[in-house]
């Protein structure tokens, strides 16, 4: 999330909007480096968890990925 977050401050997109991470059962788990995109990255429903976690130390599969990356380019 934070690669896709900085590339669009690169591009000059929207960043601002930020979206609670508490709902998640892992969100203390988030580093503090990554906590603003992915607050970012649930606001714009780019990421909706899974397990009703965010799985911030977690793998994501190939299904998943094109799954965020599509969420990504409807921005």
């Amino acid at each position: 999330m934070v690669l896709l977050y900085r590339y669009a401050q690169y591009k000059g997109y929207g960043t601002s909007a930020s979206g609670s991470l508490a709902a998640f059962v892992d969100s203390a788990s988030v580093s503090d480096w990554a906590t603003q995109a992915m607050s970012w990255a649930v606001a714009n429903g780019i990421i909706n968890g899974k397990d009703g976690g965010l799985q911030p130390t977690g793998n994501a599969t190939r299904a998943e990925f094109a799954t965020i990356l599509m969420r990504y380019a409807k921005l």
